[in-house]
């Protein structure tokens, strides 16, 4: 009992570690030892997985961006041994599911940059949905086989890739300040995505957002993680805090209440006592998807079945138009009582006109080659 911290120091620590300080800055905010700092994150931030387990399942999201957020820990890749690096230390990227219009963090997941990570990552994403998404990444090679393997050929599923030059070379160590002469190009890897939308900006912005709730993420300081559990603990509060208690200025809501999960804000003292009385909870098994109702115009298919839906593509042909009617003949002129020579075409004897009409002629007239024109 002696060894517990009072309420209100709780709730002091808490508010300092999801404002993105290091815990060496909460010791001198507080006045709590840093070792006490550090076991206390650890638990509350494993408790904060737990009871995103128990809210982010069932979940009818129909649009979702991914992307990946690079740090490390302990040290940079390039020092790190080969036995480090199966432990988790060096590069630790966290891997982001980005629900729209809402800004709900469906899921997450910190590990490596390969092909292990990316699969994980995608079928923890499936279990906790219950409608087939339009999702959209960057241009990670990992995503495409992860995808389908986890939702099938039938998503819609788009990347978007950057490509990052300076005078024509790929510059490697773009992380930092990337040379902005930049071209995106994106890509349909399977289905019918709405490739005019399809866009990673908003998870790029959120990326943007979470390094400022965790002080491990953030670059060039020496608030980095030393240890990969306390890693994982951290990034685990940071996203659950974001999801029930941060406001959203373009929603007005926070992301939880946006996609149903909960009913109000939910404020710090809240959130501490559900994460100090929540069980552990396992991630959600899949459950079978029903298809997304599209956009646009569309006709649902009997059965259950999905969607019969418009899809752009190339322009149409035109139907053929009708024929255009024949000239009509021109009207004969009227009889005269002229001699024959005056319908006789004027102008030198030996040339024709040949694209102006003149009435036939009522006497044959034959056209010599040479000399005046005389009837036969």
């Amino acid at each position: 009992m002696a060894n517990m911290l009072p309420r209100e120091r709780q709730l002091a620590v808490l508010a300092a570690l999801i404002d993105g300080n290091s815990e060496r800055a909460t010791e001198r905010m507080t006045g709590v030892q840093q070792k006490t700092i550090g076991r206390f994150a650890l638990r509350i931030g494993k408790a904060a997985q737990s009871l995103h387990n128990t809210m982010a399942h069932d979940l009818s999201c129909s649009l979702i961006e991914s992307d990946e957020v690079w740090t490390f820990v302990k040290e940079k890749q390039a020092r790190v041994t080969a036995e480090e690096n199966a432990a988790g230390l060096g590069e630790a990227y966290t891997f982001t599911a980005l629900a729209m219009p809402s800004r709900y963090v469906v899921t997450w997941y910190v590990g490596k940059r390969d092909e292990v990570s990316a699969g994980t990552f995608i079928a923890d994403l499936r279990a906790r949905l219950v409608v087939m998404p339009s999702l959209t990444s960057d241009g990670f090679p990992a995503y495409p086989g992860s995808v389908g393997s986890s939702f099938g050929p039938g998503v819609d599923f788009a990347q978007v890739i950057k490509h990052f030059t300076r005078n024509g070379r790929r510059d490697d160590d773009h992380r930092y300040e990337p040379p902005r002469n930049p071209f995106r190009t994106k890509r349909v890897v399977f289905g019918a995505p709405n490739i005019d939308v399809a866009t990673t900006a908003h998870v790029e912005r959120n990326n943007g957002t979470m390094r400022h709730h965790i002080g491990r993420m953030r670059r060039l300081c020496y608030a980095f993680s030393k240890n990969v559990e306390h890693h994982k603990s951290a990034v685990s509060l940071a996203y659950t805090y974001f999801n029930l208690c941060h406001i959203v200025k373009t929603t007005r809501v926070t992301p939880a209440m946006s996609v149903g999960v909960a009913n109000h804000v939910w404020e710090l003292p809240e959130l501490l006592e559900a994460l100090l009385s929540v069980p552990e909870t396992a991630a959600p098994n899949r459950k079978p998807l029903a298809p997304r109702k599209p956009e646009g115009t569309a006709r649902e298919l009997p059965g259950g079945r999905g969607f019969l839906r418009v899809v752009q593509g190339g322009a149409a042909p035109s139907p053929p138009s009708a024929p255009a009617p024949p000239p009509s003949p021109p009207k004969p002129a009227a009889p005269s009582s002229a001699a024959p020579d005056a319908v006789r075409p004027a102008g030198p004897p030996g040339q024709l006109d040949l694209l102006t009409w003149r009435p036939r002629p009522r006497v044959p007239v034959q056209l010599p080659l040479f000399g005046e024109l005389e009837p036969e």
